[in-house]
């Protein structure tokens, strides 16, 4: 009976978020055309909560003293399923972009919305002609006060722990000398799989952590920087996981 109530609630669920999200989209991207999207960001951050909200999940954010709101940063964190960017754009106290795919703006519709939103370019094969082209579009955006965020695994999780983060947006980070601060969605992976479709009642919390330096960061120690930011950002993510996994044994 409990199966068929979530199946119910799921699809009552998935229906109201995706016509919430194609009408208020459509609103969001014609004011977009004529107005600065800074100005109206607020707007934007409004919709991406209530996306969370019409999905049924319960959401809060908890800042790190160490966390810098201030300071135009790269976010790196764990990437868990379709609902991560209604997640970082509610969390994040800043006007923020991502980065996505080069090929994935060829996307009918999809690709011209990726572009509207000003998102950066990252080239499909990895190469250095490609790395300093991201590079050079990401130091763009950064100086013009944008901070950006950048899913380090690559990939979705399947198991819902944070999977090895790859070198290449710390390597960024550490030739411009910009700051990164590491970010766990902690609870997302309980609400939804990716692969599954099934919305579980719960709650998403979000960890801001200390903002780190990097423009004093050796290019010889960019690979243990790496390895202090997953176990960062994948701390709080295991001891959930733990915590859930004890309650339904």
């Amino acid at each position: 009976m409990k199966q068929v109530w979530l199946a119910v609630r799921s699809a009552l669920l998935w229906a109201a978020s995706g016509i919430h999200f194609a009408v208020v989209g459509f609103v969001l991207v014609f004011f977009g055309l004529a107005i600065d999207r800074r100005k109206f960001d607020w707007l934007n951050r409004g919709f991406f909560r209530n996306i969370l909200r019409v999905a049924g999940v319960k959401f809060e954010v908890h800042h790190s003293r160490g966390f810098d709101r201030h300071r135009t940063s790269i976010f790196i964190c764990n990437h868990v399923n379709i609902f991560d960017p209604f997640v970082i754009y509610s969390a994040i106290p800043q006007f923020v972009r991502g980065f996505e795919l080069e090929s994935h703006f060829k996307v009918p519709l999809y690709g011209w919305m990726m572009g509207w939103f000003g998102n950066i370019p990252v080239p499909d094969k990895p190469s250095r002609q490609g790395f300093e082209i991201m590079t050079e579009r990401a130091k763009d955006a950064l100086n013009s006060g944008i901070s950006l965020i950048a899913f380090a695994e690559g990939s979705r999780t399947r198991s819902g722990h944070v999977q090895e983060f790859k070198k290449g947006i710390f390597n960024l980070a550490q030739k411009i000398g910009v700051p990164i601060v590491p970010m766990s969605i902690v609870g997302s992976y309980e609400f939804f799989r990716t692969g599954h479709w099934m919305l579980h009642p719960g709650k998403i919390t979000v960890y801001l952590h200390d903002t780190i330096e990097t423009s004093q960061v050796p290019r010889s120690e960019v690979d243990a920087l790496r390895k202090r930011v997953q176990e960062i950002v994948a701390e709080p993510v295991d001891k959930s996981l733990q915590k859930h996994k004890k309650g339904h044994s």
